[in-house]
This record gives C-alpha cells, sequence and structure tokens, in this order.
C-alpha cells in the first residue's frame, strides 16, 4: 500500500484512533469534534490550529487510501471513523503505538510507554521494543529508528505513513540550559488529558445539537 500522508492528514488518522480508544461514547466524530480532536493542547505535538477546510481535505484524501470514511449513524449530522483496522489488521499494541507516533511524532520506546497508558498497557520496555519491531519488519515498514542524536540516550522511533524521516542534527548550545520545571506525574497528566477530552467532546456534541435544532426550526419558517 503506497501511502504518503501529508501532516495534516496524520493529525485527523492519529485523532480519530485516539479518540475511538478513549472516548468510545462519542465516537464516530463530528467534523466538529474532530477538529477540537485535532487542535487540542494535550498529547498533541506540535500543537496545530487547522480550519474545517483542511479537516475535510485531509478527510477526504484519507477515504481515497481507504484510511477513513463517512460512518454510518442515525444522527443528521455527519460523522467519521478510520479504517486502519481493515487496512493493516492491527494487533492493539501496534494501534497504540501508531496513534502515538502520529500524534506526537519521534519518541524513546521510553516516551511512548508512557503516553501509550491511556491507548495499550505495556508490561515493560521489552514490549514496547516487541510492539516496535512488529511494526518496522511489515511489508512496507510502518515505523523506524532514527538515528541517534548527539548527546543523547536514547534512540528514537518514528511512523513512516508521511515518508523517510530526514532530520538535522541537533547542534550544541553555547547558551545556559533553562531550569526544567518538576514534571507532572504520569497519573496527573493522565487525568487532564481525559478532562479535555470530554470537554472537547460536549462542546461538540452541544454544537451538534444546535445545528439539529436549527434545522428543525427551519421546517416552520
Amino acid at each position: 500500500m503506497n501511502i504518503h500522508l501529508t501532516s495534516a492528514e496524520a493529525r485527523v488518522l492519529g485523532s480519530l484512533i485516539e479518540k475511538e480508544i478513549t472516548t468510545p461514547e462519542y465516537y464516530p466524530l463530528s467534523l466538529n469534534a474532530l477538529l477540537n480532536a485535532c487542535n487540542q493542547k494535550s498529547n498533541r505535538e506540535p500543537i496545530t490550529n487547522l480550519d474545517e477546510d483542511a479537516i475535510r481535505q485531509a478527510l477526504h484524501s484519507l477515504d481515497r487510501h481507504g484510511l477513513a470514511r463517512s460512518a454510518a449513524t442515525d444522527g443528521r449530522v455527519p460523522k467519521f471513523e478510520h479504517r486502519l483496522q481493515e487496512a493493516f489488521n492491527f494487533h492493539r499494541h501496534e494501534i497504540a503505538l501508531l496513534c502515538v507516533l502520529l500524534l506526537r511524532g519521534p519518541q524513546t520506546p521510553g516516551e511512548l510507554r508512557t503516553r501509550c497508558e491511556r491507548l495499550y498497557q505495556f508490561d515493560d520496555l521489552n514490549a514496547v521494543h516487541s510492539a516496535l519491531n512488529l511494526l518496522m519488519k511489515r511489508d512496507p515498514p510502518l515505523v523506524t529508528v532514527l538515528p541517534r542524536q548527539p548527546g543523547t540516550k536514547e534512540a528514537r522511533y518514528a511512523h513512516l505513513l508521511s515518508g523517510d524521516i530526514h532530520e538535522t542534527p541537533l547542534q550544541p548550545s553555547s547558551a545556559e540550559p533553562p531550569t526544567p520545571e518538576p514534571p507532572a506525574t504520569a497519573a496527573a497528566l493522565d487525568r487532564i488529558a481525559r478532562l479535555e477530552d470530554e470537554i472537547a467532546s460536549l462542546r461538540s456534541e452541544l454544537a451538534d445539537l444546535k445545528n439539529q435544532l436549527a434545522s428543525f426550526q427551519k421546517q416552520f419558517q
């Protein structure tokens, strides 16, 4: 399968996968819910500001690749779902890794294990490496390991759905590094992410209800 996703298409696909797992009660997603999911501030790198036209174009392209489609629902508001499982027949741990790589770019196995917790619980780093190897051995490969950057201890992995990765080596800085802030705990980050997911979903549901009410009122005008 010859796939070369743009950054917008990768963000849309990753967001659909994530929301199916984390908020299944709100899935498939309306266009507004998908817009909020793509542009949310947590669990995204980089943070984007996609508009509805960009989301529609990405959905159209993903549909041509067989990776997303309009979902059959009883409501009047169109909703959308991904088709990754139909395209690749993934295991759950493979889907979780690919989702996080789509949403947050190249990461180390340790980062992937932590950031996948809401999607799939890996027992240890060996389990992460095993799942990454499965994705690397696909034909064609879906994940690659990047050359280790100078001054770093761990190699990072990246998805290949957007083509080969070409990174510029990090340059050492002569400036004093800023004092790092104490890291938030994984539990706190998970709770914040879940709250943001629910707020975004509730906002989209409210917008959908307003659209349905407006359509209903027009029938009597």
